[in-house]
């Protein structure tokens, strides 16, 4: 066997080395000998077994670590069989020569790029703090004596470098000494040392290898940069987003006839003063898909677009405004719109990071959201009842219910479930909360201000600690079981009984509750006699109970942990009859002392793990925060009063000591004197609506944002969402029903030329339809779809649990999230499964948002891989199969006609039709005819005008 992996290994490296490429059977017998687990990925352990076996890579890590990066396409630290195939395509001639020199393959400099704001933002909270912190005090121009000659303090420092080399290789992680440093992989050069609080967690490790990978964006300049405030904070609270809203004039036109509302007013304006005019309107055709798609996400199918064309011919604008009505009334409207919510909430059904653990209950917070959208609830209550929705009075039982679902919003966030420091751990889950209420509310990355003054925007860290006092005031319900590295578990929130909403179906029958109760039994009497006799040894020989020298019986203790709480959720999870409880997550204010404190002296396993990661007893009770030296958990200094953002003068209600400060946060932040809630809003559904917003920068108004293309047109928008008792719909039916909106997307060059951006919007730009629409339009045409609503998600059904990672005897056996990337249904997308680093295949392939922060703003790419998804998804094949079947239950002169009008909302042209029956003449040794149509179908639903909008 071992000539044979030794051949095998040869044959592969012969691959890298030579100028001929071996076939890929060999590729993919190797990849099946190195897949020692037999999980179908090559961890980088795995594929560096490369380098053991072949004589040519043997003591030349860098190559083999070159080789690992340059495949690893998508930064996973794993190969596919896909990736690892591209072992062909490696510049053999290249390696070859930078193994005969004997120089480590160098790899290719990334082209310095603008840095966009997500990586401005990225760098700033997540980088930056770090080198202050850790850094500089050793690596900084300011230092005594520049150890090692490394200076990290500006961007040509960290790039160059100091005496072993370079510090940083933009998109290199591998190559970047830094990186290598922090991994704590060769003992020469570990960095923090012990004395800067060694090693950094494994999620700060993860940040700067992303940081790396991105291209190293760094804004600092060749200055050392200092941890005082760098902004003038007169002139950065004059910004324009910090004014108050005004109301201006209409302006003056020179063509009077045109606009249709005001906001053509103001349009029109601006395109007049820079010498461009509109475009044409849209066809009824191109307006109709628009309408469908951006109002509901679902195409039109025949009846409707002949119902919508004839009513159009009589009388256009009264057709377009039923149109709008209807579509604004439907159930599919709240799922639509919803779905651009839970972009900006970074809604997810899992915890992510080291640990990801399921969240079986967020599936209530998206129906939530859906309902809400769908019954068009007043935007400030909405917000309202997101950040406070317990504190708040309530009609009934099932209205209390959905309030308290409502503040799922508050504990949907990403978590590190294996971080050792409880304080750390609790100051990381209010940031993570500041930074999503302030980013998509106000949209401001106050966040920023937690190490230091925030660097651009008027925010001091005293702001920024006022409001931390109210977040760790509040009690964070997500519930997670514990688990073998989950060592901060949490409860659900329990619902009223009889509040009206569903239950999931799953029982627990009296005998697998009396198997689950003796089980636990078991165990506990087990870990109370393991832990007393670990104590009682540690005290006869004088050396105290510290686990940690022993790593034997620590595993044990955490096995034991882990079962006991795996268990007790489980039980946890049901009624005395069996039926699952009414519970969900969200938050909870803390009462005005710990209810109770930790224990002194642990008395069990379970009490032992609480002793020494539970929450500290100061973060359990309605507290002010202290302000925190650098943002440092070990450098507490004075309390700061709990409060909001200073440069924001609203008048607000005093927070009352016996509450978290939510409900007077939630007030503030919708109150009609704060300038930024309702702008931010209004210039989202202006985004969701135009594919751009009037600020593009949606996420962040602040000083680094960019500025509104037509302030004035800003401003009218969220004073209207005011004035209509911020009405959701309202404001979209005034925006819908403009002439802006019914534009054609037709390209002129003159135009293009004054305005290619589109800025000044003398067209509607065309737009490819996001994930979920493609899906969804898939299932539409093909018969499908799945109307109703299902109850729950996947998620919920698979229970707590974690996803990946290593099974360990006698503990639940981590789900695979093979069943989450390959998940199908026949419902819309917004119901599919989402947990964190596993969702669909079918999602992702298309620009899915990243649930990790607030997304107002998704990427719209073209790459190979959907192409590829197109052709070979298996779901794209069922659709396109089941699309003909349709087809093919109508007459054979209808066919043609009705696979156009499903798939574009329009006849074909002449020249299709003759290509359609070309194709079907060109192919009539054909196995059936339904194959001939479902390879017809499959070239309509992969065509570029299916995937778009106009």
């Amino acid at each position: 066997m071992k000539k044979i992996a030794l051949l095998i290994a040869v044959l592969l490296a012969t691959a890298v080395y030579a100028q001929d490429r071996l076939q890929q059977q060999k590729l993919q017998a190797g990849f099946t000998l190195f897949d020692g687990d037999k999980d179908r990925l090559l961890s980088e352990k795995e594929f560096k077994a490369l380098g053991e076996y072949s004589p040519k890579l043997k003591g030349k890590p860098q190559v083999v670590e070159y080789l690992f990066e340059k495949l690893d396409l998508n930064h996973d630290r794993t190969l596919s069989l896909q990736e690892y195939l591209g072992l062909s395509a490696i510049d053999a001639e290249q390696i070859k020569a930078s193994e005969e020199s004997q120089i480590p393959y160098e790899a290719p400099t990334v082209k310095e790029a603008a840095i966009s704001d997500d990586q401005l933002l990225f760098f700033e909270r997540r980088i930056r703090p770090i080198l202050v912190e850790k850094c500089y005090s050793c690596h900084s121009g300011n230092s005594e004596s520049i150890q090692g000659g490394l200076v990290l303090d500006t961007r040509a420092g960290i790039r160059r470098g100091g005496n072993s080399g370079p510090g940083i290789v933009p998109g290199n992680p591998s190559m970047s000494l830094v990186i290598e440093a922090i991994r704590f992989d060769n003992r020469d050069i570990q960095m923090p040392p012990e004395k800067s609080g060694g090693r950094l967690s494994e999620a700060v490790i993860s940040d700067f290898e992303q940081w790396v990978r991105m291209g190293a964006p760094d804004p600092r300049d060749g200055q050392a940069q200092s941890v005082e405030s760098e902004w003038d904070t007169e002139q950065a609270k004059s910004h324009w987003a910090f004014q108050p809203i005004v109301r201006s004039a209409l302006p003056k036109l020179d063509d009077e006839t045109w606009p249709k509302s005001d906001i053509d007013r103001y349009i029109l304006s601006g395109l007049e003063a820079k010498g461009v005019s509109p475009n044409r309107d849209a066809s009824p055709v191109a307006l109709l898909r628009r309408l469908y798609f951006d109002l509901i996400g679902l195409p039109p199918d025949i009846d409707e677009t002949s119902a919508f064309l004839e009513a159009y011919a009589k009388d256009a604008q009264s057709a377009i405004g039923s149109l709008v009505d209807r579509l604004l009334a439907s159930p599919h409207f709240g799922e639509r719109w919803g779905r651009h919510w839970l972009d900006v909430a970074r809604y997810a059904e899992s915890t992510g990071k080291d640990v990801n653990c399921l969240l079986p209950q967020a599936w209530r917070y998206r129906d939530y959201v859906i309902e809400s959208f769908n019954q068009d609830k007043p935007i400030d209550d909405f917000l309202r009842e997101q950040i406070a929705g317990d504190l708040l009075p309530a009609e009934n039982e099932r209205d209390r219910a959905r309030k308290q679902i409502a503040t799922g919003f508050l504990a949907l966030g990403p978590r590190g479930l294996n971080e050792r420091n409880p304080r750390q751990y609790a100051l990381d889950a209010a940031d993570e909360q500041i930074d999503t209420v302030t980013q998509a509310v106000l949209g401001l990355t106050v966040a920023c201000a937690r190490c230091h003054d925030h660097k651009f925007d008027p925010i001091p860290q005293r702001d920024y600690y006022a409001l931390a006092g109210i977040f760790l005031s509040t009690e964070t319900c997500y519930g997670t079981a514990a688990t073998f590295q989950n060592i901060h578990p949490s409860e659900l929130i329990d619902l009223p009984k009889n509040c009206g909403l569903p239950r999931m179906p799953k029982m627990l029958s009296t005998q697998q509750r009396d198997a689950l109760t003796k089980e636990l039994t078991k165990i506990e009497r087990y870990g109370t006699l393991q832990f007393y006799g670990t104590a009682l040894k540690a005290k006869i020989s004088g050396q105290g109970l510290n686990v940690n020298n022993d790593p034997q019986k620590l595993v044990m203790f955490v096995g034991i942990n882990a079962k006991i709480g795996e268990i007790k959720a489980e039980l946890a999870r049901y009624e005395a009859d069996g039926t699952q409880k009414l519970t969900a997550i969200g938050v909870r204010d803390y009462p005005p002392t710990p209810a109770r404190r930790l224990p002194a002296k642990p008395r069990s396993v379970p009490e032992a793990f609480e002793l020494a990661t539970g929450r500290p007893d100061q973060f359990r009770s309605i507290n002010d925060s202290p302000l925190f030296g650098r943002g440092d958990v070990d450098k507490p200094g004075e309390k700061v009063k709990r409060g909001f953002l200073s440069l924001i003068p609203v008048k607000h209600s005093t927070i009352s000591p016996n509450e978290s400060g939510r409900r007077e946060l939630s007030e503030w932040l919708v109150s009609i004197e704060n300038p930024l809630t309702s702008r931010v809003f209004a210039n989202r559904v202006w985004r969701w609506l135009f594919g751009s917003g009037i600020v593009e920068s949606v996420d962040n108004f602040g000083t680094t944002g960019q500025a509104p293309s037509n302030q004035a047109l800003l401003d009218h928008l969220a004073l209207r969402l005011q004035e209509n008792g911020w009405s959701l719909k309202s404001l979209i039916k005034e925006i819908v029903l403009s002439r802006s909106y019914q534009l054609a997307s037709t390209y002129r060059p003159t135009n293009f030329e004054l305005d290619p951006a589109n800025a000044l919007i003398w067209r509607m730009s065309p737009r490819r339809l996001d994930a979920e629409c493609i899906r969804d339009a898939m299932l539409a045409i093909s018969g499908r779809l799945q109307r109703t609503p299902p109850l729950g998600s996947i998620v919920a059904e698979q229970g707590d649990g974690g996803i990946g990672g290593y099974p360990i005897k006698s503990l639940r056996a981590p789900l695979s999230d093979e069943l989450f990337l390959a998940a199908d249904s026949d419902y819309r997308s917004v119901y599919l499964p989402l947990p964190r680093n596993a969702i669909p295949d079918s999602l992702t392939v298309f620009d899915f948002s990243e649930p990790t922060s607030v997304n107002g703003k998704r990427e719209v790419t073209t790459v190979p891989s959907q192409a590829l998804y197109l052709l070979n998804s298996e779901f794209v094949a069922t659709a396109a199969r089941l699309f003909a079947e349709r087809l093919l239950r109508v007459e054979p002169e209808h066919r043609i006609e009705m696979a156009f009008q499903l798939s574009f909302a329009r006849s074909p042209t002449e020249n299709e039709r003759k290509a359609v029956k070309q194709y079907f003449s060109d192919n009539p040794n054909r196995s059936s005819e339904i194959d001939a149509w479902t390879g017809l179908c499959r070239a309509l639903m992969g065509s570029a005008e299916f995937r778009s909008i106009d």
